[in-house]
């Protein structure tokens, strides 16, 4: 089908209420905008050089994890958490009680992630692994009664109070089931000659427009394109996530979606996505080389400690994976007396690579701003 000739589907009378019923995209495209050529050749060269730091940064696992951490403060943030991404990296007890549920909903996205991720090493991308990712996502949090797990049995809607006044209504369950069905085989198709990132652009629409979930269906929806590029191996680390871009141009996105579905522009759709792929690879690159640069800053630092640069080696190691932390955990990650590792993070504060941040004597917490601030 030539993306000109796009039809996005139609409405279907339901009791009281009219459902979309998207088309089916599990089939060939073709384009003659030459608009998307070049985005798509950018895109692609882009991603290919945020793809190789992931080969070519030293211990890049170290560093990944923050990645993560970052998606899934800014993915939630779009759905109405308020953590920052600093709250996120502490433990919940000192968190403000009534910003736990937004922090538990933020760690519950890294645990489904990280659950994905490891999954795609002994499972393809697969509607299976989307329903378990979604079971973890919505764990012991609000929506937690929703479903969790499975693809919706009841009518659900975007914007308004009620199907009377939503801005829009979804397929309805009886159709999800196909529609998702054909959204997996697009996924795998090789015999049709689409290049991923257009394919992933086209899925990632059709996800938020089956909307397959009663809850959920925006942060699994963009955890989809960094399962896709790992799974087709686009990427070899989960170093990309286009929801920053997404939340920065909300109204954009959603528009975006919407203009697709109501004026069956998705070559509109296409072009926006490929855009948010170039500037967010872009600053994915930034990002490493400001990891490498500031990691030769710390090795330098930590090489004028002598015979302590051994335990400073290992404390920065476990900076890198958890730059907050407090005494107590820094003190279980190592096989030395607590006094060793005290002393140890108060040389660290003189040095200028950490700050002590609750200003106690006692239950002492440790940021590593610099690191952070990358993010």
């Amino acid at each position: 089908m030539n993306l000109k000739n796009f039809i996005s589907g139609s409405y279907k009378q339901q009791y009281q209420y009219q459902s979309f019923l998207p088309e089916k995209i599990n089939h060939s495209w073709v384009w003659d905008d030459a608009k998307i050529n070049v985005l798509l050749e950018e895109a692609t060269r882009v991603l290919g050089e945020l793809n190789a730091f992931s080969i070519i940064v030293p211990d890049i696992n170290l560093f990944i994890q923050m990645h993560i951490q970052k998606e899934a403060n800014v993915s939630s943030r779009i759905e109405g958490t308020k953590t920052t991404i600093a709250e996120d990296l502490m433990n919940m007890a000192d968190i403000a009680p009534e910003k736990r549920d937004d922090w538990q909903e933020v760690q519950n996205y890294v645990k489904a992630m990280n659950f994905a991720i490891e999954q795609l090493e002994k499972i393809p991308l697969s509607n299976r692994l989307l329903k378990m990712a979604h079971a973890i996502l919505l764990k012991g949090v609000r929506g937690e009664e929703k479903e969790r797990g499975e693809f919706r049995s009841s009518q659900n809607w975007i914007g308004g109070s009620s199907l009377v006044d939503a801005a829009y209504i979804p397929p309805h369950p009886n159709e999800v089931s196909e529609l998702m069905s054909d959204l997996e085989k697009f996924w795998h198709n090789i015999d049709i000659d689409v290049p991923h990132l257009i394919r992933i652009a086209i899925s990632h629409y059709q996800f938020e427009t089956i909307h397959p979930f009663l809850d959920g269906n925006g942060r699994i929806g963009r955890l989809l394109i960094t399962l896709y590029l790992i799974n087709h191996g686009l990427l070899k680390k989960p170093s990309l996530y286009l929801s920053d871009f997404f939340e920065k141009n909300r109204t954009s996105y959603y528009d975006a979606l919407q203009r697709t579905r109501e004026s069956n522009d998705l070559i509109h759709w296409i072009k926006f996505f490929l855009k948010a792929v170039i500037i967010t690879a872009e600053k994915g690159k930034n990002t490493f080389q400001g990891i490498l640069k500031l990691k030769i800053e710390i090795d330098n630092i930590i090489i004028s400690l002598g015979r302590r640069t051994d335990n400073a080696k290992n404390l920065a190691n476990l900076l890198y994976r958890k730059p907050i932390l407090n005494v107590n955990e820094a003190e279980k990650f190592f096989n030395v007396d607590k006094r060793t590792i005290r002393d140890l993070l108060s040389e660290f504060v003189k040095l200028g690579i950490l700050e002590e941040i609750t200003g106690f004597r006692r239950n002492r917490i440790f940021a590593f701003k610099k690191y952070i601030g990358l993010f």
